[in-house]
C-alpha cells in the first residue's frame, strides 16, 4: 500500500485501465455509490465530445452530478490539432475543478488514453508532470479516479488501487457494433 494511504489521507487514487470493456462503467458505479452517500461527484471526459449525448450524462444529470464531455471524439475522427486544442482546454477545466475542493469524487474519464497518445505531440497540452502533480496535490478529501487504456507507469505507481480490465470475450468480435445503453 502506498505510504500516502497508510498515513491516513482520506482521498484515494483509483486507476481503471486495460484493454477490456468496463473501465468507465466501473467509475460510474463509484459515482452512483458516492452520490448515494451524499458526496459531490464531478466527471470530466477527455475523449467524448459534447456534440453527442451519452446515457450516463442523462442519468447522472438527474442526480445532480456534473458530467462534462470535453473531447472531440475518437482520435481517428478529427485532426491532431483539433484533439490538441480540446485536450488543452479540457486540462485547464479539470485542474481548476478538481483543485476547487468542491468534489469528494473526481473522475477523469479516458485521461489515460489521452496521456498515452503517440500519434501527435501531447505533453505540451496535457503535461504528464502536471497530471502527476494533480494526483499528489489535490484536496486531501478528494478521491481521484483515472480511467482509460494504457495507464502510464507513473500514474499507476501513485495510485492506491489499480484494476486492469482485460477482455476474455467481446461481442464486437462477432460483428455486433456499439449497443445503445451498453456503450453509449
Amino acid at each position: 500500500m502506498p505510504e500516502k494511504a497508510k498515513a491516513g489521507r482520506q482521498g484515494l487514487t483509483l486507476v481503471y485501465t486495460g484493454d477490456g470493456k468496463g473501465k468507465t462503467t466501473a467509475s460510474l458505479g463509484l459515482a452512483l455509490r458516492a452520490v448515494g452517500r451524499g458526496q459531490r461527484v464531478g466527471i470530466w471526459q477527455f475523449i467524448k465530445s459534447p456534440q453527442r449525448t451519452y446515457g450516463e450524462q442523462l442519468a447522472l444529470k438527474k442526480l445532480g452530478v456534473e458530467v462534462r464531455p470535453l473531447g472531440v471524439g475518437f482520435t481517428w475522427t478529427k485532426t491532431p490539432e483539433e484533439h490538441r486544442t480540446a485536450l488543452a482546454e479540457a486540462w485547464m477545466v479539470v485542474k481548476e475543478r478538481v483543485m476547487s475542493g468542491e468534489y469528494d469524487v473526481a473522475i477523469l474519464d479516458e485521461i489515460n488514453n489521452a496521456l498515452a497518445i503517440t500519434s501527435f505531440p501531447i505533453d505540451d497540452v496535457l503535461p504528464r508532470a502536471e497530471v502527476l502533480s494533480l494526483i499528489e496535490q489535490r484536496p486531501k478529501h478528494t478521491h481521484l479516479v483515472l480511467t482509460g487504456r494504457n495507464a502510464l507507469p507513473e500514474v499507476m505507481e501513485r495510485a492506491d488501487l489499480v484494476s486492469r480490465i482485460e477482455p476474455v470475450k467481446h461481442y464486437y468480435d462477432a460483428g455486433v457494433s456499439a449497443v445503445k445503453g451498453i456503450e453509449f
